[in-house]
């Protein structure tokens, strides 16, 4: 068989890196060869950002019903069996995903995220007031940026790369897409589908590079002029490179990194419904989200009937080659030595007096089975940092203020979720919580995208994936006709 090939999207036009360079993508969990991608250089990188700079002008006055027509066009075609079958493809193979998660993530869920992107030019508007000077009148307008440069991780490719990229578009943007080197394929297909459906020619630019060139062509990137803020959904690590890359030249960004998704469960939550959703917030993608489920602060009384529910379902699920589903239901980790870092994460808490009910505390190759933790505490790491695997942890406490301010003691701020039955208590549960969302008697993988999704700074980073951080508010007073007095020249 022919080995599928990614290539660029540079103005419109689908090509081969200037250089004809190409990498290799591997599967997590075979190592098998199962794509390459053409390798942008820095002339590649120049062209994609030139060209989204020559289609803002146009763009950015494109009629705002037009901008909505093409997403909503694109959402249709990403339904389609064509699109279906090459997402689900690219993702089986880049990223060893198993069903259930092709099967929420990778067309639907994406669609709709699309027609969220589509549904926020209602929020494009503006307002009009009286000035403090007598006679005038104040115009505020939300206004495009110009060029942004968008990077999105491999976790999630479609669903992020439309992310990364319609919401800055929606708002009268053009964009330069930068994929992760480990999933190009599945990223790509934004373009196309978005090419598809009559986006014109630059106002998206797909770009894949070489892990070895990314440092220098990233910051060559970011420095470009015409580029006026950056997006990234990806590591605290990176995320902080980028950030300092930025800060050279005072240019925004938006990131969401890491996350430690606390759940609170009261004595009086339905503890069956709370199981559920904690097995499925915890393993789902063998934890490798942001707003997996990692802490678990369970209230005294309820805490011996709802660690044996989870770990009575999370039991029968398995971690292994997405080949044997529905056998196995978790994918193999993205790398051998991201699941030498959950292994060791938990063999350290381990040692310092944690208890392991449930898995083996070992890897094979990239694949960890899922893990139940208790008596972990802060100051461990498995406490203090992002597994991101499929690994989480229980701790008792007594009291409601207990459990608030051990949901509290982390730098993560990304999501949260709270059981009980009052719901007045809920609501002042959630209000104590420092969390860009919480959900009550639910799960805490979920959030609302025409809200945007977004944390409250430290290593889950900043922004989100709005309007108002997509597009510049600018002000125009409109002075009134006939003489004023000015200072210093006094009355006319």
């Amino acid at each position: 068989m022919t080995t599928p090939f990614t290539p660029l999207l540079i103005n419109g036009q689908f090509r081969p890196a200037s250089s004809g360079k190409t990498f290799e993508v591997h599967n997590p969990y075979s190592g098998e060869l199962v794509g390459t991608a053409a390798a942008a250089t820095s002339q590649d990188c120049k062209d994609a950002i030139d060209a989204a700079g020559k289609a803002f002008p146009t763009w950015e006055k494109t009629p705002l019903a037009l901008r909505r027509d093409i997403m909503l066009k694109a959402a249709d075609l990403l339904v389609t069996d064509k699109y279906r079958k090459k997402v689900h493809e690219a993702l089986k193979d880049e990223t060893a995903t198993v069903d259930p998660l092709l099967q929420m993530l990778s067309v639907e869920i994406s669609a709709s995220v699309l027609k969220d992107s589509a549904g926020l030019i209602n929020k494009l508007k503006g307002e009009t007031f009286n000035s403090d000077m007598p006679g005038a009148y104040v115009i505020g307008q939300r206004r495009a940026m110009g060029v942004i440069l968008g990077l999105a991780p491999w976790n999630a490719p479609v669903l992020l790369s439309i992310r990364a990229a319609c919401t800055a578009i929606i708002c009268g943007n053009t964009v330069v897409f930068q994929a992760s080197e480990v999933s190009p394929r599945s990223l790509a297909t934004i373009g196309e589908v978005l090419t598809e459906a009559g986006l014109p020619a630059g106002v998206l630019n797909f770009i894949s590079i070489n892990r070895s060139e990314a440092p220098t062509l990233t910051t060559e990137m970011i420095a470009n002029p015409l580029i006026r803020k950056i997006n990234f959904c990806g590591s605290e690590r990176i995320g902080k490179i980028i950030a300092q890359e930025a800060a050279k030249w005072l240019k925004p960004c938006i990131f969401e990194l890491g996350g430690k998704s606390p759940v609170l469960v009261l004595d009086d939550a339905d503890l069956e419904d709370a199981a559920r959703a904690i097995v499925s917030s915890a393993f789902f993608f063998s934890g490798q989200t942001c707003m997996s489920t990692e802490r678990v602060i369970v209230q005294r009384g309820a805490a011996e009937k709802l660690v044996s529910l989870v770990k009575q379902i999370a039991a029968p699920i398995k971690a292994g080659n997405y080949a044997d589903f529905p056998k196995v239901q978790l994918s193999a980790l993205f790398t051998a030595a991201s699941a030498e870092n959950v292994v060791n994460m938990v063999k350290e808490a381990q040692a310092d007096g944690a208890e392991v009910i449930l898995g083996d505390v070992k890897r094979e190759g990239n694949v960890v089975q899922p893990h139940i933790i208790t008596s972990v505490r802060p100051g461990m790491r498995l406490w203090d940092r992002e597994s991101f695997g499929p690994v989480v942890m229980f701790v008792t406490a007594d009291t409601i203020d207990e459990m608030v301010n051990l949901a509290n003691e982390t730098a993560y701020t990304l999501a949260a979720a709270v059981w009980t039955t009052d719901i007045h208590t809920a609501f002042d549960i959630t209000s104590r919580i420092r969390t860009g969302i919480s959900n009550i008697n639910g799960p805490s993988f979920h959030h609302e995208s025409q809200l945007g999704h977004g944390g409250l700074g430290g290593p889950t980073g900043y922004g989100r994936f709005n309007v108002e951080d997509f597009t510049d508010h600018r002000v125009v007073v409109v002075h009134p006709r006939g003489p004023k007095p000015y200072p210093l020249l006094g009355p006319f």
